[in-house]
């Protein structure tokens, strides 16, 4: 489906309006043909009524209203039928609209309501608790009531048989559009552009983390462009998925065209983000533009990093992302920014104080000796060792040796792995300081470090578990392995330290972090070409370990916190080879498919392999079912833009379900893996 100027429904159907310049109307769901909206003129604005859609025609701003078997303005009074409505909201068996042509300058004006019958329409006195000084901006109707947005203060009023169900709009709000299904209202706020509801719903299954530019509801579905990427978003207010509703997976429109430029507060959409051939406009006439209201605020977990503009709303940005004062109190990160600076310059004050107080002590005591056996020589043995103290020439020791010889002795990887002295790791950690920590795990901890020539590296420190239960023969047989391996898509171990009784591995630096920090920790999201092409580069890595290493090496811990990412964004793989426990290779290897599979789903849904908060807790047992039945749309990760062309992501719910099968020989080997993600990228491209 291309782009849409405007999305409505109702009783579980919608229609939309082409924005490719005709202003078609499209419809699909329930209770509706392929040829009810054939013979519909073309429409500025659409709402669904039960049994029945109304709109605004574009060339005259009159009402215009169809049923699912014919079409015709006879469902409009007559005496309505020559005004002109810059805005019009159906429910269950009436029409309500505000008077004002849709094309003119005027925001917003009075309301007119009639009754839609299966004999005709008439006018209906259900405006009875309406002044004449009530103008509206926007309205919505429920199946025997209609709440409308004031042009005075934004906020919610609401008239007809059942607005007082105990539980009525918030007051004191702003809001800049609304929609209603069955025994509740939703409304997109004016300040932060978040979803607030009321009524009969759901409040845990409404979007917290995303702002939106236009809503529509039906009985039970809340759909929502989605204001980061113009994406369809849609939810189930009060009750479960019926099992045959299957929204478009992608509407590309915020909400509906306006004459002339946008005023002072909003900002006008720029169609050039569509990325559409010939496409420089969503409305029916050049002169229209699709004008949003300005956001003043972000969503929790957000900031806005830049100001709205004529032709662009404010900018929100993560707050993982958060880099200097000016985001701090937004994101609440300055108390401890500040706690953590002052808590730094604390212990470098404290550590000068030590350090110039035993500089000084060491010079005294040694000035007083040295005097004291000047006057008081004991022994010639003594005078001789002291006889440096004051000048006299004497024998010079042998220096003591910088380092204890290592109880490890491997020989380097011949032109490849470097031998590192414990000192300067030391120094390139800041003496493995925990604000230098990169992650730990089973083996130990990681470390960034910044060596003498300026190269940034990651050291892997083995804790004392892993030194006892590892001899040096087997740390030598794990060097061995790892000097062998080398590939792009592989962290590559750069050299090594034995000494003391340590045990150190150096790493290339993978500054992005790891796939899992990125999915499920708050780090920056990647987007579907990108997701797409870790996956790729993911399972080359392994195919690289089963198939190119002699003896094949079984990863035998495949995870997203296991998959890490470059400077460039590329997938490598880590944390393998080392502490191998001997057992069936093979079946080790068929082991690292399933746990890629696991892979592939988070990154497909977002959601973690093991999430106690979900139910199912298990990735596997709540994704392949839907996968199964046909239903692979159902986990993708909404909290992302949707590409325009979505069968390469339900291929990869086929090539997941394909490697997490429970039966290890019906699984694909890690290399026909890498062939159908490789031939997937490619297929992506037109993401």
């Amino acid at each position: 489906m291309g782009p849409i100027s405007a999305v409505f429904g109702r009783n579980d159907f919608f229609c939309a309006i082409d924005a490719s310049g005709k202003q078609q109307v499209i419809c699909w769901g329930d209770n509706t043909t392929s040829s009810s909206a054939t013979t519909v003129p073309p429409m500025a604005a659409l709402s669904g009524g039960f049994g029945f859609m109304c709109g605004i025609l574009v060339n005259s701003s009159f009402a215009y209203c169809w049923n699912s078997m014919d079409s015709g303005s006879d469902l409009v009074p007559q005496v309505f039928q020559s005004t002109p409505y810059s805005h019009i909201s159906s429910g269950k068996d009436h029409v309500c609209a505000i008077r004002g042509s849709y094309f003119s300058g005027e925001d917003s004006g009075f309301v007119d309501c009639w009754d839609v019958t299966g004999s005709g329409s008439k006018q209906s006195g259900g405006v009875s608790d309406l002044s004449e000084a009530d103008h509206f901006l926007g309205l919505a109707s429920g199946r025997a009531s209609v709440c409308g947005i004031l042009e005075s203060s934004g906020e919610i009023k609401c008239w007809g048989g059942d607005v007082d169900n105990g539980n009525g709009p918030p007051l004191g709000t702003s809001f800049a559009s609304l929609a209603t299904g069955g025994g509740y209202f939703c409304g997109i706020r004016t300040d932060d552009h978040g979803i607030e509801c009321w009524g009969n719903v759901n409040s845990s299954s409404i979007p917290k983390d995303s702002g939106f530019l236009s809503i529509a509801s039906s009985d039970s579905i809340v759909c929502g462009i989605r204001e980061d990427d113009l994406v369809l978003d849609c939810w189930f207010a009060n009750g479960s998925s019926p099992s045959d509703f299957d929204p478009p997976l992608q509407l590309c429109s915020p909400g509906l065209c306006g004459p002339g430029s946008c005023g002072e507060g909003r900002f006008a959409f720029n169609a050039s983000l569509l990325h559409e051939p010939d496409l420089t406009s969503l409305c029916v006439r050049k002169e229209l533009s699709i004008c949003s209201p300005c956001g003043s605020n972000c969503s929790a977990g957000f900031f806005p990093s830049s100001s709205c503009t004529q032709n662009a709303d404010r900018v929100c940005t993560a707050c993982s992302l958060c880099q200097n004062s000016s985001c701090w109190e937004v994101c609440k990160l300055k108390p401890h920014q500040q706690s953590h600076q002052d808590h730094r310059v604390r212990q470098l004050h404290r550590l000068m104080i030590i350090v110039g107080s035993s500089v000084i002590g060491f010079f005294l005591i040694l000035i007083t000796l040295c005097i004291l056996l000047r006057f008081f020589p004991k022994k010639g043995r003594q005078k001789k060792q002291f006889a440096s103290c004051i000048g006299k020439p004497g024998e010079k020791e042998t220096d003591a040796p910088d380092v204890i010889p290592s109880a490890v002795s491997v020989a380097p990887c011949p032109g490849l792995a470097q031998v590192f002295r414990l000192s300067e790791l030391k120094d390139a950690t800041n003496g493995f300081k925990e604000f230098n920590e990169l992650g730990r795990g089973s083996y130990g901890f990681v470390y960034r470090a910044v060596l003498a020539d300026g190269r940034q590296v990651a050291v892997k420190r083995a804790n004392a578990a892993t030194i006892i239960h590892t001899n040096s023969r087997e740390f030598e047989m794990e060097l061995e392995i790892l000097c062998s391996v080398r590939h792009s898509n592989v962290v590559n171990l750069l050299g090594y330290c034995a000494e003391m009784g340590e045990r150190l591995l150096i790493y290339e630096l993978m500054p992005h972090g790891t796939l899992h920090d990125h999915l499920h920790g708050g780090l920056s999201p990647l987007n579907w070409p990108l997701r797409l092409r870790i996956a790729m580069q993911a399972a080359k890595g392994l195919e690289f370990l089963h198939t190119e290493i002699n003896p094949p090496i079984a990863h035998r811990d495949v995870k997203s916190s296991n998959i890490l990412l470059d400077a460039d964004w590329g997938a490598r793989i880590s944390d393998f080879g080392l502490l191998r426990n001997e057992g069936d290779v093979i079946l080790d290897m068929r082991d690292d498919v399933y746990n890629f599979g696991i892979v592939l789903l988070e990154i497909l849904s977002g959601r973690k392999a093991n999430d106690r908060d979900c139910t199912p807790s298990s990735i596997v047992e709540w994704a392949v079912p839907l996968i199964k039945q046909g239903k692979a749309a159902a986990i993708i990760d909404r909290c992302v833009g949707l590409p325009r062309v979505v069968v390469p992501l339900l291929k990869l719910a086929e090539i997941a379900e394909f490697a997490v099968r429970e039966n290890p020989v019906e699984r694909p080997s890690m290399g026909e893996v890498a062939m159908f993600l490789e031939q997937l990228v490619k297929e992506g491209l037109i993401l």
